[in-house]
């Protein structure tokens, strides 16, 4: 039986610098006398005078090559040969075997050019000899699995690596059942070229880079020429032809994986821009760049690394990825494998810390970060979603954590109510593009389904019409010709010169009229009023309060993309997960934060006391500009200026049980229908209708309240409210019967002592740059997170959970 291993049952020899060969050599050789023999070894006996010739390659460690390949009768072996050519300081081939490969006449011609022919038909890289050794010639390398050994020892030419042998083997290790017997082959010396790989001076000698065969990124990447994403253009070519998969023009098509939850998209694909938490799989990002400046001039390694672990933590995010998992999927020949496996562990560590891996509810045994990460003390202030996420990463990560919430429940502006019979979110509900969205990770974690909202949304006036759609789709069209307008006018806008959105709609609106002559039948008036409520929704705030120039300053940014989402078993079932196993001290205000000394001193109202090196405020922005926690030393100007700068956007929402489904013979199946305001004043006031159960079960509908209207209701009754939407719905299904409702609620987070808000927005004059300054940290004691500290997806739950996410991050490596 052929031994997997060759290193263990033969005498080390290795080509590195660290070895000292025994050979003495004149030092007074003419360079022009190269070739001329090596003298005096101390084996005369064995060998008669033999030649040697160095590695040409300058700064090679190898003084005496040996050529690996042993292609070619006449391989030089470790003898000499007229020219050695270098893959890296450990692994050469001779002159002989280059021939062998190379020349027509030769016997191993024909395989090098089958090989070419399908390095070029799948790569973009040269087909060089090179190339062929590294890719098909060298030994692999393959590390013990005993605890107690890890040496990394050679295998014999013939022998395949696949990634169970890599999980599997054991120094000695040999095939088909056969036992060896003899020593503990552990006990072996590791092959000395092995200690050398580690050193950043072999990276730089390595002539190739790796090209991994059958990475698990492969599915995800065959848009792409393999080469450029770090894999190798040998491996079996997809079934799509090149010459189809690379066309310019080829739209978009998102590989389909078996399996793979359809909303993980964490690559780019060809001519595909402008999608949230997505990489290109040939590029490094900023961030990677700044962390691992040695693979800036060539990111192979790195990309080859980072596109593996991102594609085996979305095949299976219910895990733990480790990088014992990671390396036996590292199929490369050669040392550089060893290379690759020793620098998983920073890129592993990077990303787990970065968030974009073992992360959302994962539970974990051991701490996921190694020991200078840990043993920090950390205070999370607020046990919303910003909190929980950044304190349930900080845990896996080895810190220990307290969370202190005011409330007697943990959600802050997540508040789901289950009184009647289904989940229905008093606050956030729903989830605005699923693709990548961390929501969506975490329910696939979990287990649980989304309800995908349909389109269809049909506009019902009072009276009981249902709205031509052709009417609905002219104002729609003039509607966003307005705001487009808008993004024009505010090209060269300075912050001094904004305005606010309603006002500079009203003058848009005006002078396309008089320029145009065109005019508005009072129903397209009421539709374009609906259309403007939809607005103040997004905004969580009426019109004139909104900038003109930044109130959709995200939009710059890549957005979630995918499906619109009913998140039916609502948010707290994923907060509450993200919560298990934390300390949570639940109604503990927090009144004082003092981050002047080296501690940072937290004083609740009660005048408990905690200390920590790192505080992380969540606070919403309201309470952040009613300053209901003293900071000493105060919070810095800009910061302050920032916070005030921003809107505590406010809306409501009303919720009602009914005895039976009387609008389902009108609505047909749709998840929610508009109602057309009968006029400018009543516009916000239960603009859409939302189906709760899409199973058609339940009886549930709800409904928003937006804009000025939110002041009209502010101080009512309830039941004055409940009163106002019957009164509406009956004249939405004039032409039926609609029963009083069985039960209901009405929010008021205009009144909530610990939000006074529901989600920020941009002041008329302020900018979205607030939101950066909003999250900036002080003197690296002092982080903020929340959904106004989101730059990019401000006003939302995933945005809130992100923030946390990456200040978990910032508290980790600062």
């Amino acid at each position: 039986m052929e031994p997997a291993s060759v290193a263990e049952n033969q005498p080390i020899r290795s080509s590195g610098r660290q070895v000292n060969v025994r050979v003495k050599r004149c030092n007074n050789t003419p360079s022009g006398q190269s070739k001329r023999k090596a003298v005096d070894t101390e084996e005369e006996e064995d060998q008669s005078e033999k030649k040697y010739r160095k590695c040409e390659k300058a700064g090679c460690s190898a003084t005496y090559p040996v050529c690996f390949a042993s292609a070619s009768e006449r391989c030089a072996k470790n003898g000499y040969t007229s020219r050695w050519y270098h893959l890296s300081c450990g692994e050469h081939f001779c002159n002989e075997c280059f021939d062998h490969y190379y020349r027509s006449h030769k016997d191993g011609y024909e395989k090098y050019a089958s090989w070419k022919r399908v390095w070029t038909g799948n790569g973009k890289s040269e087909p060089s000899l090179k190339a062929f050794m590294a890719d098909q010639q060298l030994p692999y390398w393959v590390q013990c699995t005993k605890s107690d050994c890890r040496k990394w020892r050679q295998l014999t030419k013939e022998i395949q690596l696949t990634s169970s042998l890599a999980m599997t083997y054991r120094c000695g290790m040999k095939f088909n059942n056969v036992k060896n017997e003899g020593p503990d082959q552990c006990s072996q010396p590791e092959d000395m070229r092995v200690a050398e790989v580690i050193d950043s001076w072999w990276h730089s000698m390595l002539i190739l880079p790796p090209l991994l065969k059958d990475s698990p990124a492969s599915p995800f990447l065959i848009a792409y020429y393999p080469d450029c994403v770090g894999m190798s253009p040998s491996g079996s070519p997809s079934n799509i032809p090149l010459s189809e998969l690379k066309a310019e023009h080829l739209r978009v098509i998102q590989p389909q994986i078996p399996g793979l939850c359809p909303y993980f998209q964490p690559f780019y694909q060809p001519n595909e821009c402008g999608k949230a938490l997505c990489v290109r799989p040939d590029m490094m990002e900023l961030d990677e760049l700044y962390e691992f400046p040695e693979f800036s001039r060539d990111p192979t390694m790195y990309l080859a690394l980072r596109n593996l672990i991102l594609a085996s933590w979305h095949r299976d995010c219910k895990e733990v990825l480790t990088a014992q998992k990671c390396a036996a999927h590292i199929i490369v020949r050669g040392l550089v494998r060893v290379r690759c496996v020793q620098e998983l562990d920073r890129v592993l560590c990077f990303m787990t810390r970065k968030g974009l891996i073992n992360t959302g509810v994962l539970s974990v045994k051991e701490p996921l970060l190694p020991e200078p990460y840990r043993n920090k003390k950390v205070v999370v202030i607020g046990g919303g979603a910003s909190g929980l996420a950044a304190a349930r990463q900080l845990q896996n990560f080895g810190m220990q954590v307290v969370v202190l919430e005011a409330r007697d429940r943990i959600g802050g502006r997540v508040w789901d109510d289950t009184s009647m019979g289904l989940a229905v979110g008093r606050g956030a509900q729903i989830v605005n593009g699923c693709v990548n969205n961390p929501i969506a990770l975490m329910c696939e974690q979990l287990g649980i389904k989304m309800h995908k909202l349909g389109d269809r949304c049909d506009l019902i006036q009072e009276g009981g019409r249902t709205t031509d759609p052709t009417i609905d789709k002219r104002m729609d069209f003039h509607f966003n010709a307005i705001l487009d307008v808008v993004s024009e006018w505010r090209k060269d806008k300075s912050q001094q010169q904004d305005m606010p959105l309603g006002e500079k709609i009203q003058e848009v609106y005006k002078a396309f009229l008089q320029e145009s002559g065109i005019q508005f039948t009072d129903l397209e008036e009421k539709v374009l009023q609906f259309h403007l409520s939809n607005l103040e929704f997004a905004c969580g705030s009426s019109l004139d309060q909104v900038s003109a120039r930044s109130w959709d300053h995200n939009e710059f940014f890549a957005q979630f993309s995918g499906d619109h989402t009913l998140f039916t078993q609502g948010y707290s079932s994923v907060l509450n997960k993200l919560a298990e196993g934390l300390d949570i001290r639940l109604n503990t205000p927090v009144q004082t934060i003092d981050y002047s000394g080296e501690l940072v001193k937290i004083m609740s109202s009660s005048g408990t006391q905690w200390t920590a090196q790192k505080v992380l405020v969540t606070v919403p922005l309201a309470l952040l500009q009613k300053n209901t926690i003293q900071f000493n030393p105060p919070l810095p100007e800009r910061k302050l200026k920032a916070i005030h700068s921003l809107g505590a956007g406010i809306i409501e929402k009303i919720a009602l049980q009914f005895p039976y489904r009387f609008w389902d013979s009108k609505i047909q199946g749709s998840d929610y229908f508009g109602h057309i305001p009968p006029g400018p004043e009543n516009r916000g006031m239960f603009g859409v209708f939302y189906d709760m159960d899409p199973k058609r079960e339940q009886c549930v509908l709800m409904s928003v309240i937006t804009g000025d209207a939110v002041a009209t209701i502010r101080d009512m009754e309830d039941s004055q409210v409940a009163n106002l939407c019957m009164k509406v719905l009956r004249e939405l299904f004039r032409e039926q019967e609609v029963p009083e409702p069985v039960k209901y609620f009405v929010t008021h987070w205009s009144k909530d002592v610990w939000s006074q808000m529901a989600y920020s927005f941009v002041k008329t004059g302020g900018s979205g740059e607030a939101y950066d300054i909003i999250a900036e940290e002080v003197l690296g004691k002092l982080f903020f997170a929340g959904e106004a500290t989101n730059r990019h997806f401000p006003q939302t739950v995933t945005g809130a959970y992100l923030s946390g996410i990456r200040e978990a991050s910032k508290m980790a490596a600062l």
